[in-house]
């Protein structure tokens, strides 16, 4: 099996505040990471060496993930001091992967599809870049992308615009050398600049591969507590392993990180309580995210309320 990239480099700021404590791929969803339940499906179809780019928080990664043995896989790491970018992360791990087609996928999306069958479709098309797609759920917030009737990619779709589209949902296998002409240690992207110039100059070059699958994405942290309660929620809640939840306290569909306590006379709904919050009796709240105060800055908008800051969910 080919080995595969899974970028973890971004800074997450449509998840802020939450990526203020952890890389988004490290965030948890009812017991495990998100990257480490994206590891245990590449591991599940057979895939035995990961690489995995670092950035921004990548201490929080590489704890969770240590040396891969604990999931079933040799993994290793590709540092950015300087954040590459979707084109430039594959370019700079180049050497790491050592293989002249490997997968990438996206550390901040779930999917569940045969992915030994999207390989194959790939080996047989000749393709340099295969892409995983479906039918863009909401073109109003995802760009997309336009497919001829054998699955060529033949333009892009920005969001917002009435064409029909296709979604990529963080799943491709690639060719090494789309990305060895780019310089190492540069800021590149796929989309916006390598890929656009394999439609222009080589049709074909770049293809979709329509599947059926669950797709869970974690952008936002609206996102986040949905995917939280739908993958883990029990009576209402996730209560991750390391929180604390008192008798008493009345909480529903939230989700309390480990290091966190909500005690007894506490009322929380829809809310997202992070590490080393403890939320005190009578304490009231909805539709928000609670972290320690000494995370707000001085831009925030967010209401301080003793030790904790409070910042709307939207």
């Amino acid at each position: 099996m080919i080995p595969a990239l899974i970028l973890s480099a971004g800074v997450g700021a449509r998840l802020d505040p939450l990526t203020r404590i952890v890389a988004k791929p490290a965030v948890p969803l009812a017991g495990r990471t998100l990257i480490e339940r994206a590891i245990g499906w590449l591991a599940s179809a057979g895939v035995t060496d990961v690489v995995v780019n670092l950035h921004h928080r990548p201490e929080t990664i590489a704890a969770v993930l240590g040396d891969g043995a604990g999931l079933g896989v040799r993994l290793r790491y590709s540092w950015e001091p300087v954040l590459l970018g979707s084109a430039g992360g594959p370019r700079h791990a180049l050497p790491l992967l050592d293989a002249d087609t490997f997968l990438i996928v996206n550390g901040d999306t779930l999917v569940d599809f045969d992915l030994r069958a999207m390989l194959a479709a790939h080996d047989r098309r000749g393709a340099d870049v295969t892409v995983a797609v479906i039918p863009n759920p909401r073109p109003d917030h995802y760009n997309g992308m336009e497919l001829d009737g054998e699955d060529r990619v033949t333009g892009f779709v920005l969001r917002g615009e009435s064409r029909p589209s296709w979604h990529f949902v963080g799943v491709q296998v690639a060719r090494a050398s789309v990305f060895t002409p780019l310089p190492d240690n540069a800021p590149a992207e796929t989309v916006t600049g390598v890929y656009r110039t394999l439609v222009a100059t080589r049709p074909g070059a770049l293809r979709g591969y329509r599947v059926q699958t669950t797709f869970v994405d974690v952008g936002t942290p609206r996102d986040y507590l949905d995917a939280a309660l739908r993958l883990g929620a029990r009576a209402g809640v996730v209560v991750e392993p390391g929180a604390v939840v008192d008798a008493g306290a009345r909480v529903s569909r939230s989700v309390v990180w480990a290091g966190a306590r909500v005690t007894a006379g506490a009322s929380l709904d829809r809310t997202i309580v992070m590490s080393g919050v403890s939320v005190p009796p009578a304490f009231s709240e909805h539709d928000a995210i609670l972290l320690p105060a000494r995370l707000a800055g001085p831009g925030d908008c967010f209401e301080i309320r003793g030790d904790i800051a409070v910042a709307p969910i939207a």
